[in-house]
Order: structure tokens, then C-alpha cells, then sequence
């Protein structure tokens, strides 16, 4: 180990320490450590506080022109950074306004048509896992991102409203969303399984859930409350990288995200078809239904209508709309 190492170590102990304190996902947690040590790595492990914008600048080159990473990367990497200045070492950086951010490509998202979508579904439940089956039928009903999905709680699926509410989305904003009545059945089908489940767990000595943020403290003995458990948990227990805890969590998203991509290839399409995919197919079918953009943008948890505004293009014929003048040819 060289001497810059164990500095390093500690820098790292405090952001992550700071990333905490600020309620940061663990997800996010791990991935700004993660630029980080390769940052300090990449300068020979000199300390942060002796770099500026040139070092900066000659992380962020390095990413895109040997690593050729894409321009949400490279933003991730330069947001991990200004929170080591910012947030950990406490120190000015009005140098990072002038550091060069990458362009993020305008993409047109991949839809799916009405019949390519329940084609897909149709794949999914004859896969036979009923519980991934309902998860996806649900991003897409619903237009739920996938890690709202799984991250959904007992207490949030209203059935006399038919409303799911969704909590900490992205922005850490809560929303609402329709319950469709197809999956409502399917869905009681699931918390009442899952009750089951909690109770057998509870006898065994386990039965606690994750709570965000100091919830935990504040409610006592939530943890072990049905309201707050997963609806779709893990099959399993493990132990919580945080607390130490033995517990379940939700269910892993790569399974989703497998089954998926083996459903579309099953059904035989050629598009690339995510989890995601659902999500831009359900807002693009309600536009194509006549729904309110502003209803729409809603739904989908959209901070700006502009966002929302990307799924207009397939509301037009190709090109815009405008017949090709060979089609106008007697």
C-alpha cells in the first residue's frame, strides 16, 4: 500500500459519512465513492485539496476519449466531484462552472406499438413467473420507473381509490398514479401473499423493512409494521450493507430487467425493449388516446412539460407528419 493510500481511505470514510448525513440512496452513495477513488487514483493518489480545474478536466478527458463513456457518465463523475469539494472538504469551486461538461445526445425514446407491448406481456406470463409478470404489467400500467416499482410499499396501493402512491421518486418528489383495474385482483393476490410471508417472518425472528432516513427513530417498531413492507420482496434474507441487518429487500431489478429482454426476443421484435421501455410506451398510448399532456406529465412525475413534450413525435405520421410526395404520385 503506498503512503497517499490510507489518506485516501479516510477522505472516502468522510464523503461517505457526508452522503449519509445528506440522505444520499446507497446506490448513489456507491457510485460517487466509486468516481472518487478513481479521480484520486488516476492523479497518483495526491489529496483533492491540491487539485483544481486542470486535474478535473484531465479525469473527465480521460473518461470520454479512452473510456469513451457516455455524456450521463461523465456528468455523474464531475456531480461526484463537486460534492467532494462542496460538501466534504468545504472549498470554493467556482472553477467547476468553467470545467467542460459533455453534451447529453437528444434520443428519441423507444416505444413500443399497442400490439408490440401486448405481445410482449403476453411472453412474460407464458415464462410462467407470475410475480415478474405483474411487476412489469404494472410499469407499464401504471408508468412507473422500475426502482419505483419494486420499491413499492403495502401502505402506498390504495384499492378504494385505485391510486398507488409513489414516494422519493426521482427529484425525491411523491406522486400519484392510477391503479389499473386489471391488475387489482393480482395485486391483493400479492399483498396477501406477502402478509403471509411477514407473519412467517415475524415468527422467525425477523420481519423489519428499510426505512428511509431516520424513520426508523421516529416510528418505533415501523420497521416490523405490514404497511411499510415491500410488495414485491426479495425471495431471500440479507444483510443490509448499512445497518448490518438480516432482512428481505425488494426484488433485484436485473431479474426484471432479464426476463424482460427475454420476453422481447421471445415475442421476436428487433427494438430494444427495457423495463424503461414500458414507462415511455405507457405515456406515448395516452397521448395516442387523447389524454391532457399536463395529465400525462403528471402521472409520469415530470418536473417540466418539455420533458413530457418527447413523446408528441410519435403522435405524427413519419416525417413529421408530412406525406412523401411519393405517396401523393398517382
Amino acid at each position: 500500500m503506498s503512503a497517499g493510500e490510507p489518506k485516501s481511505g479516510r477522505l472516502l470514510v468522510q464523503m461517505r459519512e457526508r452522503l449519509r448525513v445528506k440522505h444520499y440512496s446507497l446506490r448513489t452513495e456507491q457510485a460517487y465513492l466509486g468516481w472518487v477513488r478513481r479521480f484520486v487514483h488516476f492523479h497518483g493518489l495526491r489529496h483533492p485539496s491540491g487539485m483544481g480545474k486542470a486535474e478535473v478536466e484531465a479525469f473527465l478527458t480521460s473518461l470520454a476519449v479512452e473510456r469513451n463513456v457516455a455524456a450521463a457518465t461523465q456528468g455523474q463523475a464531475l456531480s461526484a466531484i463537486l460534492f467532494l469539494y462542496q460538501e466534504v472538504l468545504g472549498q470554493p469551486v467556482a472553477w467547476l462552472d468553467e470545467v467542460v461538461r459533455a453534451k447529453k445526445p437528444q434520443r428519441l425514446p423507444s416505444v413500443l406499438t399497442p400490439f408490440e407491448t401486448r405481445a410482449l406481456l403476453d411472453a412474460l406470463d407464458a415464462a410462467g413467473n407470475a410475480q415478474i409478470s405483474l411487476i412489469v404489467n404494472l410499469l407499464y400500467g401504471t408508468g412507473m420507473r422500475l426502482l419505483e416499482g419494486l420499491r413499492l410499499r403495502v401502505k402506498d396501493v390504495d384499492f378504494a381509490r385505485r391510486e398507488i402512491v409513489i414516494r422519493e421518486g426521482k427529484g425525491n418528489k411523491d406522486r400519484v398514479t392510477m391503479l389499473p383495474d386489471r391488475l387489482a385482483p393480482l395485486l391483493r393476490e400479492q399483498v396477501a401473499r406477502r402478509r403471509t410471508e411477514h407473519e412467517a417472518d415475524l415468527a422467525a425472528g425477523y420481519g423489519s423493512v428499510y426505512l428511509p432516513h431516520a424513520l426508523a427513530l421516529k416510528y418505533r417498531n415501523a420497521e416490523f409494521s405490514f404497511g411499510w413492507q415491500y410488495v414485491f420482496a426479495s425471495a431471500s434474507y440479507m444483510r443490509d450493507p448499512r445497518s448490518g441487518v438480516v432482512r428481505r429487500h425488494h426484488v433485484d431489478e436485473k431479474r426484471v430487467q432479464r426476463a424482460v429482454r427475454a420476453a422481447a426476443q421471445a415475442a421476436g421484435m428487433v427494438k430494444a425493449v427495457s423495463p424503461h421501455t414500458l414507462r415511455h410506451s405507457f405515456a406515448t398510448h395516452l397521448l395516442e388516446a387523447g389524454q391532457d399532456i399536463r395529465t400525462v406529465q403528471e402521472l409520469l412525475g415530470h418536473k417540466d412539460v418539455s420533458t413530457t413534450m418527447i413523446y408528441t413525435h410519435v403522435l405524427n405520421r413519419g416525417g413529421l407528419g408530412v406525406m412523401s410526395p411519393l405517396d401523393r404520385m398517382g
